[in-house]
């Protein structure tokens, strides 16, 4: 237990430390590039002293490591913004204040969110149900027409971009069969039938694409682990094909498809843009990219620090996942 022990906390070290590096590349990016910040904060409409109380207030003046450390203080204990005639507190984790709505930018995300990660973690389910099965089924069929059929639909998935996945599915569930309502976003509180109803399409179109990558990397890890010395002798004992796949070779085929989930849930939470437009769900992705049409900076700067926490702590929780599949991880 000690040495899992430090490895939680070199993670947990680890990803502090990246979380900071994100912020310190967003700020300087977004805050410490060329152009007149306290004009675009203030907005178009404000005279020159309501601009220079602006640049006061954001302390433009002060040195950049100076203004980078008012920045953190803001996540940390919350910040005072101008809006041109007037001084409005964020509170804590403070991400700013939106150009176009004066709203503070955690409650935008925070409206937001729970589309985001409706659509993700339902969809998740779907491509590793769908991805691990057929990459196993596929490995156990080596070399026999199953295993020729599903790598052809693999590469199908592969190659077929999600708007028209979900373009087709669209047209032929909901248009033609009208098995399916057009998708609208239902809260999961209120009708939690409806909600999986409306998100079942959305689900389906990001989960064949990335069930794909899963087919292809569970199927490379089986078949490797199928070679090694112990299976071969679990099958010179007589040990039935079956329980071989299912209780051997996944086990040891899995710890990939752990990291491979990781690195999608985090990158699908800020790139299930096309999924969002295309189904009309009003998730981070789409307000994203309303932000950056725009010119909204804080609420740019603020998606992009929280798609940057999720993808660090996907990451970060499939290290730990890693090290319980695999304990020699613990060790390296």
């Amino acid at each position: 237990m000690s040495g899992f022990g430090g490895f939680l906390l070199r993670r947990a070290v680890g990803t502090v430390i990246t979380l900071l590096a994100i912020s310190v590349i967003v700020y300087v990016v977004f805050y410490a590039t060329p152009g007149n910040v306290a004009q675009i904060t203030c907005g178009p409409r404000c005279s020159p002293e309501q601009v220079h109380q602006v640049a006061q207030q954001l302390k433009l003046d002060d040195p950049l490591w100076v203004r980078y450390w008012h920045f953190l203080e803001g996540l940390i204990a919350g910040q005072d913004y101008s809006t041109g005639t007037s001084v409005e507190h964020c509170s804590a984790p403070c991400l700013g204040l939106s150009y176009q709505t004066d709203q503070q930018v955690l409650s935008i995300i925070l409206t937001k969110l729970p589309v985001s990660l409706s659509l993700v973690f339902g969809a998740m389910v779907l491509w590793l149900v769908l991805g691990v099965g057929t990459g196993v089924l596929s490995a156990w069929r080596r070399g026999r027409l199953t295993e020729r059929a599903l790598t052809a639909l693999t590469l199908a998935g592969w190659a077929t971009p999600v708007f028209v996945i979900g373009l087709v599915l669209m047209i032929v569930v909901c248009g033609e069969l009208q098995l399916l309502p057009f998708p609208q976003y239902v809260n999961l509180t209120d009708d939690p039938e409806q909600w999986a109803w409306n998100l079942l399409l959305p689900w389906l179109s990001l989960a064949l694409v990335e069930a794909a990558a899963f087919a292809r990397l569970t199927r490379a890890s089986m078949l490797e682990t199928l070679a090694e010395d112990h299976i071969r002798t679990f099958r010179a004992y007589g040990v039935s094909e079956r329980k071989i796949v299912g209780r051997h070779a996944l086990r040891g085929a899995f710890a990939p498809v752990i990291a491979l989930n990781a690195n999608n849930v985090g990158s699908a939470i800020g790139g299930a843009v096309l999924t969002e437009t295309l189904f009309g769900l009003p998730g981070i992705g789409q307000e994203l990219v309303h932000a950056v049409n725009v010119v909204d900076l804080p609420v740019v700067v603020g998606m992009v620090l929280v798609i940057g926490f999720f993808v660090v702590l996907a990451n970060a929780l499939a290290d730990v996942l890693y090290a319980v599949a695999d304990r020699r991880v613990v060790l390296a």
